[in-house]
């Protein structure tokens, strides 16, 4: 898989209990390597940026160093394997990613596991540790408040598979039987060239700001239509 690309996305979000609701955004996002990240020209640098301070570990470490220690530290050693990343980048210095997927490889190619890292709108994060099957799905105990309007438990339900030519990633939340919330994110890839970049700066601008505005206002129409609202609690990382 040749990266770093850039995937013209469609994503769906749609809540299933209580008030239904659901709505869509057309994105674009990104597929990295986190040894190979992009060198751009400075005039695109500040509309495609890679941070650790985005993301679980030290804020004055490598993205990578930072997951190669959070894996060791539960038993994955990749030994150099490459590590390939799908998440928004830093849009004039902001940047918001409800989830980041990391497809880690042992250093001969094989698939060692999937990262799933979730954020929220509280500043708040956590990874999930997923061994997927041949197909992509795996499935993982809710850990993390993500949304007033939701139970603080249930159980996710991924589908994750490598991104190719498309991409197609599914997670839906249940419990007890029933389906709470799914969220899609489904597109096309192509080269990430500078070109292709500025292109969807025209097309699809300003995609962090959008997506945290999308998630407010979603928020905002659920509560003036009282949906009952649940604490959040201080959350493990």
């Amino acid at each position: 898989m040749t990266a770093p690309a850039l995937y013209d996305v469609v994503v769906t979000h749609t809540r299933h209990v209580g008030l239904a609701r659901s709505f869509r955004n057309h994105l674009y996002t990104w597929l990295v390597d986190l040894d190979r990240l992009p060198r751009l020209p400075w005039w695109l640098r500040p509309f495609a940026g890679f941070d650790a301070r985005d993301h679980l570990g030290a804020k004055d470490e490598p993205i990578r160093r930072n997951l190669d220690r959070w894996l060791a530290a539960r038993g994955v050693r990749l030994d150099g394997g490459r590590i390939l990343m799908l998440a928004h980048a830093r849009v004039l210095g902001y940047v918001f990613n409800p989830i980041t997927v990391y497809w880690c490889h042992f250093r001969d190619g094989r698939q060692a596991c999937v990262v799933a890292e979730v954020h929220n709108t509280y500043g708040q994060q956590h990874r999930y540790l997923l061994s997927p099957d041949p197909d992509g799905r795996a499935e993982a105990d809710k850990q993390l408040y993500v949304s007033p309007f939701l139970p603080g438990h249930g159980r996710y339900r991924m589908r994750l598979p490598r991104p190719a030519e498309r991409l197609a990633v599914r997670v839906q939340l249940g419990d007890d039987g029933k389906q709470l919330l799914s969220a899609t994110m489904t597109g096309t890839r192509e080269p990430a060239t500078n070109r292709a970049l500025v292109r969807m700066l025209l097309r699809r601008p300003f995609v962090p700001q959008r997506v945290s505005a999308s998630i407010r206002r979603h928020g905002v129409a659920l509560w003036l239509r009282r949906v009952p609202i649940t604490p959040r609690r201080q959350e493990n990382r």
